[in-house]
């Protein structure tokens, strides 16, 4: 571990995994404990294509943060669930098309805070921020970022790969809804979330493996996950697995989680 003080250190749970360490393990970091490590490996074992979709999910993150600074205009960028820092990160995409682009993260896990050092190294004419905030609070989370961003101007929301994490009992679309209302228009929302269409007795597996971890974890359908860009016009290709968002080679086959983008009019 690095960048990791005694104070912070002493509030990671280590007996237990965390999500975003397991999501590091998938990607090859470093900044994961054994029992992450533990976890990964059970559902890699089940489902060997589980790295292939972190590795899938990175790579929507890039293109979609690439394609909304460079073809869109977007110059705020506000990104919830962040994770741990893996490069490049989103204000590097977006600030090495507009340098003067402003990023806001939010996380709430403490090894992202012991590595927020990391993630605000951006350039000089941009704002890098990062935000310690639950995704179920997203007051708290709009407060905090209007003091970086302006909401009266567009900005790209990013939830990729948290929504699978939040159950529709506890809030997702709420979560969402509230999230996207406080935005201007000509905002977007960038969404990727898991789905059993393509593997449903793989993608079984991997929840139940990570409910006995004490993580709760939802599968959504293509309509499910359209549900949540209600009321806002979806880029084109639309809702389809995340490695087919405007590839830029030939997709390795379909992982199991959903991606689209779209546009608050």
């Amino acid at each position: 571990m690095t960048g990791t003080g005694p104070e912070i250190q002493d509030t990671i749970d280590t007996t237990r995994p965390h999500p975003a360490r397991v999501y590091d393990w998938f990607l090859g970091g470093k900044d994961n404990y054994p029992v992450d490590e533990e976890l990964g490996r059970r559902i890699a074992a089940m489902d060997g294509d589980a790295p292939k979709a972190a590795r899938a999910n990175r790579a929507f993150m890039r293109r979609t943060t690439r394609a909304l600074a460079a073809e869109s205009g977007i110059r705020q960028f506000l990104d919830i669930g962040t994770g741990i820092p893996t490069e490049p990160n989103l204000h590097q995409i977006a600030q090495s098309v507009a340098p003067d682009a402003r990023v806001v993260y939010v996380d709430n896990d403490p090894i992202v805070l012991a590595h927020a050092e990391a993630l605000l190294r951006g350039t000089p004419e941009g704002v890098t921020e990062y935000v310690q905030a639950d995704a179920r609070d997203p007051h708290t989370i709009l407060e905090r970022a209007a003091r970086v961003l302006d909401l009266d101007r567009p900005v790209a929301l990013s939830l990729i790969a948290l929504l699978h994490f939040i159950a529709d009992e506890d809030g997702a679309h709420d979560l969402v809804g509230t999230l996207v209302g406080a935005l201007a228009p000509g905002s977007f929302l960038v969404l990727s979330a898991m789905t059993a269409d393509f593997e449903p007795e793989n993608v079984r597996k991997g929840i139940a493996a990570y409910a006995a971890g004490g993580v709760t974890l939802v599968a959504r359908s293509h309509a499910e996950v359209g549900a949540f860009f209600t009321g806002l016009r979806l880029l084109e290709p639309g809702i389809v697995p995340v490695a087919e968002w405007r590839p830029e080679d030939a997709p390795d086959g379909p992982v199991s989680l959903y991606g689209g983008v779209a546009v608050k009019p």
